[in-house]
């Protein structure tokens, strides 16, 4: 794959905080130096509509996210930048998205199920105060990653389950009307997934746990006097495990600054020198962008125009996109050709998979299409039995088994992963409905 694309976002409904300056802020910045990558960054205003009603706090929220991006080392002329809410072919893909997307499916979110669950629990309505935006939420999502056919979207791990279902909208709109969409992954940076917040709870608003990114240091230094220790008095060894300071300082500083830590929690440090050590690192690392971020929230203007600029970036690639994507569901002129169009979705259902053994004795398969296309390539295997079982595991899970079984497969550009999904969706659909007929005939 010649270039990569990122794709991340915060949503508009609070102040910048450590967690997600360091879960998606920092990495995604980095990402977008990074050779070969298209980075795209986005304010999810429309997300945080269904986060807060408070009118002034998102419009703060988006100066406050922008600027902080901005201030973290952003550059607009590298990636695209841009305000969701100034894009409007999001909102209408959503609602494609939505036409091919099971209830079930959503009824699974982790969201909507923590909500029903507090409900049940309260001995309440399930669905009581539950707004159909908070039940959407996941298929907007998918409508943001989707509108660039984003390949990486760096994420928390308790936001996996959006990317996967984002695959599954992919998935599910290329069986129906032809290869249009990209099945993204999501990228984690696993040593800083998630970061703890003040109370040892995952960072986040919804706690009132954050530490402010922008933090002055006086603030810095109360809130991190303010960080959740034990009762464990100095020359006691203290456990790093569970330590909610060790775990923040080590997503700022290097392993062996995290190494010397760790060794001066068992011998015995005190929780202030502790924290003194956590103000220093951080500070050292967040300090040198905090003038140019009190110069973009000083002057809003320069954020707005960067914004407008960036709005015109992405739509120069999601109006043409969203006018293929209506045509390919209908949406069309009524002096248009009203006859059946084969699309690529036609082709793939006629896939099949072709095992054997070449003269090094190991064994392969491939998938090709009905013209004779290679879209799958396995790798060697020493026994033919195993390389069957793969076979059918693609067979019976289709594409969410390519993710599954990478290491078992040739790498795949993007155009080609999107070809072997939509095949491999064909052919366990057609499999199903194969098994649904011949229990109906039992």
């Amino acid at each position: 794959m010649s270039t990569v694309r990122f794709l991340t976002g915060i949503t508009t409904s609070g102040t910048p905080h450590l967690g997600n300056y360091v879960g998606s802020i920092r990495p995604a910045v980095r990402a977008s130096k990074t050779p070969g990558v298209e980075s795209f960054y986005f304010l999810a205003d429309y997300h945080a509509l269904i986060k807060t009603e408070d009118p002034a706090r998102i419009q703060r929220s988006t100066l406050e996210i922008a600027a902080s991006w901005l201030a973290a080392g952003l550059d607009p002329s590298l990636v695209t930048f841009y305000r969701q809410s100034d894009i409007p072919e999001i909102p209408e893909l959503c609602w494609f998205l939505t036409c091919v997307t099971g209830k079930g499916v959503l009824n699974r979110a982790h969201a909507y199920k923590a909500s029903v669950d507090k409900n049940t629990a309260a001995g309440t309505d399930p669905d009581a105060d539950v707004t159909a935006g908070l039940f959407m939420y996941p298929v907007l999502m998918g409508a943001d990653i989707l509108m660039f056919n984003a390949h990486k979207v760096p994420v928390g791990r308790d936001q996996i389950q959006h990317i996967e279902m984002a695959r599954d909208m992919a998935a599910s709109f290329n069986h129906r009307y032809g290869e249009h969409f990209v099945p993204p992954e999501a990228e984690i940076e696993a040593s800083v997934a998630t970061l703890p917040g003040l109370d040892g709870r995952k960072m986040s608003k919804s706690y009132d746990n954050t530490i402010p990114l922008f933090s002055s240091r006086e603030q810095l230094k109360k809130l991190i006097a303010g960080i959740k220790t034990d009762s464990r008095a100095p020359g006691e060894p203290k456990d790093t495990e569970g330590s909610a300071l060790f775990q923040i300082f080590q997503a700022f500083a290097t392993e062996e600054e995290t190494a010397a830590l760790r060794q001066a929690y068992a011998d015995g440090i005190a929780w202030g020198d502790a924290k003194n050590a956590l103000l220093e690192r951080i500070d050292k690392e967040i300090a040198p962008m905090r003038a140019a971020y009190e110069d973009y929230m000083a002057h809003p203007e320069k954020v707005e125009a960067l914004l407008f600029a960036g709005a015109d970036k992405a739509r120069a690639i999601a109006t043409p996109f969203m006018t293929r994507l209506r045509s390919a569901v209908g949406l069309r002129r009524l002096s248009a050709s009203t006859q059946p169009q084969a699309t690529k979705a036609d082709k793939v259902t006629l896939a099949s998979f072709k095992q054997y053994r070449e003269k090094d004795g190991q064994f392969y398969f491939k998938l090709a299409d009905a013209d004779g296309q290679v879209l799958l390539q396995s790798k060697a295997f020493d026994s033919g039995k195993v390389a069957g079982q793969t076979i059918a595991q693609l067979q019976r899970d289709g594409a969410a088994a390519l993710a599954a079984l990478t290491d078992l497969l040739e790498p795949l550009d993007a155009a080609a992963h999107t070809a072997a999904s939509a095949a491999l969706v064909a052919l366990a659909e057609a499999a199903a409905q194969a098994a649904r007929e011949k229990a109906a005939k039992a």
